[in-house]
């Protein structure tokens, strides 16, 4: 089955890219298409857009607690997509359910971070698109065994930002960790504690099984959202808290681990000292580890 193109362009936008977007990152509000893919315009032409491409059949949209609303790419916008070339992967196909079910607001603050890191390579003229972030990366903490399951480690999202330094390009890739203050700081602290088993575990030969993914290994951006700043502040102090006393938090296998607020972050950019190195409370650092 081949979709139809958009039979409108009024909205002059870039229809495949934002259909792109929500095939790749499950769910967008219209602001957040509008950050994305028509930043400097008028709100109204994201709404145009998202508008059009629903008439098409292209997406559909989903009602959500506190009513918020939320668009996401049906089987026939995924196909067009596909079609098109622009696509990797196997993306969730979703219904109005599941798009509003309660992960929904869990996978906006994970593209919000993206939003986040998008603003700011545009400014800086680097390179972080909206296809430059996926969502629950799934990663092996130990090799294959016959008579042993194997355990796994899913990654909120992986961010792959392009930057420069002088004349060369780096390239940067983080571990997202999105916690919305639903599970207690110490289970957080468990579960961030995880990569550096990630980072330890080997396969045959004695080969870092990240190695099949990663040029280098990701350190990890723990983002805080859910609940009023001064409660997440004291959330992030307990966390650090906790991964300090783990006694394989300070080895060298320990990835750095950085933790911020989602509001801090949306507001000031990643570049600014929005985080917190978790074995240096107190450190204000970008995601970087640079002090501002």
């Amino acid at each position: 089955m081949t979709s139809a193109l958009p039979t409108r362009a009024e909205s002059g936008a870039p229809w495949i890219e934002a259909l792109a977007s929500l095939a790749q990152h499950r769910v967008l509000t219209t602001a957040q298409v509008h950050a994305m893919h028509l930043p400097g315009r008028r709100v109204r032409q994201a709404q145009r857009l998202m508008a059009e491409l629903g008439g098409e059949g292209l997406v559909d949209r989903a009602v959500g607690l506190g009513a918020q609303r939320v668009w996401f790419a049906t089987a026939r916008g995924i196909e067009a997509v596909r079609s098109a070339g622009a696509l990797e992967g196997e993306p969730p196909l979703l219904d109005r359910r599941s798009a509003a079910g309660r992960l929904m607001a869990h996978t906006l603050a994970v593209n919000d971070v993206g939003i986040a890191f998008m603003v700011a390579a545009r400014e800086r003229g680097e390179e972080f698109g909206a296809l430059s972030w996926r969502h629950e990366v799934a990663h092996p903490l130990s090799a294959p065994a016959r008579r042993r399951r194997r355990r796994w480690k899913a990654a909120d999202a992986v961010l792959t930002y392009l930057r420069s330094e002088g004349s060369e390009t780096v390239v940067e890739q983080r571990f997202l960790e999105l916690d919305r203050a639903t599970r207690p700081a110490e289970g957080l602290a468990r579960e961030l504690a995880l990569y550096g088993r990630l980072r330890r575990a080997e396969g045959p030969g004695g080969r870092p099984l990240w190695r099949d993914r990663f040029p280098a290994f990701p350190s990890v951006l723990c983002v805080l959202a859910g609940s009023r700043a001064d409660l997440l502040r004291r959330r992030r102090d307990a966390v650090s808290a906790f991964l300090r006393a783990d006694p394989e938090i300070g080895s060298s296998a320990q990835p750095p681990i950085r933790i911020g607020l989602l509001e801090d972050l949306c507001a000031s950019g990643p570049f600014a000292p929005v985080f917190e190195e978790a074995r240096e409370p107190g450190r204000e650092i970008d995601w970087l580890g640079r002090e501002g």
